[in-house]
C-alpha cells in the first residue's frame, strides 16, 4: 500500500512556491489516491493537472500499481482546514454545530482557535414589546462544529 505522509510530501514539495495549499489526502486500500487542493482565487485544471503529473514522477508505478485523482475543494463542500476560513472572511456561510444547529451568516474571522460569524437573529430587548433583528457576532471553535461551508446564494 502507498505511504499517505509520502503522497503528502510530495505535495507539499510541488506547493512550496504557490500560493496554493493542501486540503486532503487520501489513500484507500487498494491504493486510490485522492489529492484535494485550494487557492484563494480558485483552482485552475491545468494546475491539476500539473501536479498529478507531478505526483506520477515521484512514484513508482512499477513498485505500486495506483490511481490517482487530483482536485479542487468544492465550492459546496465543507471546509477541512483553517486556511479554507481564511480565504472566506468576509462571505457568506453556513456553519452546523455538532449539536445540530444551523446557522447562516457572514464569516467576519478565522483565528487559530475560533472564528466569528455575523448572523442575523430575531432580539427582544428586555421592556420592549416586540423583537426586531439585529446582527450578533457568534464565536465558535473549530472542534464544536460539525461542517462550516461557503454558502451559495442564488439570486
Amino acid at each position: 500500500m502507498i505511504d499517505k505522509r509520502l503522497v503528502e510530501s510530495v505535495v507539499n514539495e510541488w506547493l512550496a512556491d504557490k500560493d496554493y495549499f493542501l486540503v486532503d489526502v487520501s489513500v484507500s486500500a487498494d491504493d486510490s489516491i485522492v489529492v484535494v487542493i485550494d487557492h484563494a482565487d480558485g483552482v485552475w485544471i491545468e494546475d491539476c493537472a500539473e501536479l498529478s503529473r507531478f505526483i506520477e514522477a515521484h512514484l513508482n508505478r512499477d513498485q505500486e500499481d495506483y490511481e490517482l485523482e487530483v482536485g479542487s475543494a468544492g465550492l459546496g463542500q465543507p471546509f477541512r482546514v483553517r486556511r479554507q476560513y481564511e480565504i472566506h472572511v468576509g462571505e457568506p456561510v453556513e456553519t452546523q454545530t455538532r449539536d445540530g444547529h444551523k446557522y447562516q451568516g457572514t464569516l467576519t474571522e478565522a483565528g487559530p482557535d475560533t472564528f466569528t460569524l455575523e448572523v442575523e437573529q430575531r432580539v427582544k430587548p428586555e421592556g420592549a414589546k416586540r423583537a426586531h433583528k439585529e446582527m450578533v457576532a457568534m464565536h465558535f471553535t473549530y472542534e464544536e462544529v460539525a461542517y462550516t461551508k461557503y454558502l451559495i446564494k442564488v439570486k
